[in-house]
């Protein structure tokens, strides 16, 4: 027989109930409390009764069942939804100075910490529009190591490039940031021979490839035409006062990026944006599928040395938009692919599409939560996962249009919006110049 009696203990907690258990001291005693009772419970109470006149002796044993002692969780310290992506454009194709977005991305402060910022900006280098803009980062311990990276670089552009003009990208020194590494911008053409079939873009990534993975202390960040990325270690308002984006550049089109590295170092090669030629990657969120991402892309020539896993959106946006002139609704549902029990409700001709898209390019499939802006010469790209883990807000006033993950930072810089909206998962959203929808057929 066992019932139930309800007691508490000293403490702040009450214990657990205990347990009264009657056992008819006719049964093998000994054996029962030295086996079950005696190693497993604490002795609370004994008393002792007789249930009615010449009836066999009972005894109740009033015992507590063991507390556990409590032992403080520490809980998941881990910080996986920071980052702040940003972007406006002017579809009139009008330029306009960093000084706006630097506020916007400011305003997102407490969502990176100080490890990562940069800048993409579109039509900045119109007076060399016509030549491919190589932004050169040479680190090392030393400022010799410094140089002699840069020295190495440049034998090889000798051989590779026709130089047109180069300098020191412009800085403010009295601006505080982390052992900087020497900076410098390449306006160049590529010299390729006639009898070669090899495409001027693919010509370019495949140097790139080889300097940012065989020459030490060396790599290119930024390749695109009259364009540029600057970034580096710091919180991006800094690096934007740093290369003086706000009285030096001006452009149709930024994209800008706060950084909260969650699996990566803070290191000047690992800020955002991520560039190919002409496409820019800013990211907020965690590639999962990074190894088989990059397993995949580096099949197609593609090296992965930036040690973060935003380069394998660059790498793959380059590969799907450009190689493989697919269209971005297209490569949204490569990245972002709806689920398979959705594909098997699809009308049959989606069917076979989604699901040969699933089969074909399965390895490019981006698991993990993202937000992520895509900047292209004369567009700009917003896409979430499927299932929108991370913030990404759109917004229009007039000409401008903006991308952001927070509406507060569209506001602060543009209080009248003409619409405001959040793009469903894995759906695209796109800004373009109004010049390139004239020239569209």
């Amino acid at each position: 027989m066992i019932s139930r009696h309800s007691s508490h203990l000293e403490g702040d907690r009450p214990p657990p109930a205990p347990f009264i258990i009657v056992m008819n001291l006719s049964q093998t005693f000994s054996n029962t409390y030295n086996t079950f009772i005696k190693p497993t419970f604490r002795l609370h109470t004994i008393e002792s009764r007789r249930n009615g006149e010449g009836s066999d002796r009972w005894m109740e044993y009033r015992i507590i069942m063991p507390r556990k002692r409590r032992t403080r969780r520490e809980l998941y310290t881990k910080e996986i939804a920071a980052c702040s992506i940003f972007g406006a454009m002017n579809r009139d194709g009008d330029r306009f100075t960093g000084e706006g977005v630097m506020k916007a991305i400011a305003n997102m402060h407490v969502r990176g910490n100080g490890l990562g910022g940069g800048f993409a900006a579109y039509g900045i280098y119109p007076e060399h529009r016509d030549c491919y803009a190589l932004h050169l980062m040479f680190t090392g311990p030393s400022p010799q190591a410094k140089k002699d990276a840069k020295k190495e670089f440049e034998a090889f552009l000798s051989r590779r490039f026709d130089l047109f003009f180069d300098e020191e990208i412009p800085t403010d020194e009295a601006v505080p940031v982390r052992d900087p590494p020497l900076i410098w911008r390449y306006f160049v053409l590529p010299r390729i021979d006639p009898a070669s079939e090899e495409e001027e873009g693919d010509y370019i990534v495949r140097s790139i490839m080889e300097v940012n993975g065989k020459i030490e202390n060396a790599y290119i960040f930024s390749s695109g035409k009259n364009m540029g990325c600057f970034k580096g270690v710091g919180y991006p308002e800094e690096i934007g006062e740093y290369f003086m984006l706000d009285r030096t550049y001006r452009a149709h089109t930024w994209t800008v990026h706060g950084r909260f590295p969650t699996n990566t170092q803070a290191w000047w090669g690992g800020a955002h944006p991520f560039s190919l030629l002409d496409t820019t990657i800013v990211h907020n969120g965690e590639i999962s599928s990074y190894g088989t991402n990059r397993w995949y892309l580096e099949m197609y020539g593609y090296a992965c040395t930036l040690q973060t896993d935003t380069e394998v959106i660059a790498y793959a946006a380059d590969l799907l938009m450009r190689r493989q002139r697919l269209p971005i609704e297209v490569v949204a549902k490569i990245l972002a692919p709806p689920i398979w029990n959705s594909i098997d409700r699809m009308p049959e001709k989606e069917r076979r599409l989604f699901t040969t898209l699933r089969m074909v390019y399965g390895p490019l499939l981006m698991n993990g939560p993202f937000a992520v802006i895509i900047g292209q010469t004369g567009r700009m790209i917003g896409l979430t996962d499927r299932i929108r883990l991370r913030p990404l807000t759109a917004a229009t006033s007039g000409e401008m249009f903006y991308i952001s993950s927070e509406e507060a930072s569209i506001r602060l810089i543009s209080p009248h919006l003409d619409r405001v909206w959040t793009p469903n998962g894995g759906e695209p959203v796109v800004g373009e110049l109004y010049s390139m929808r004239k020239d569209q057929p």
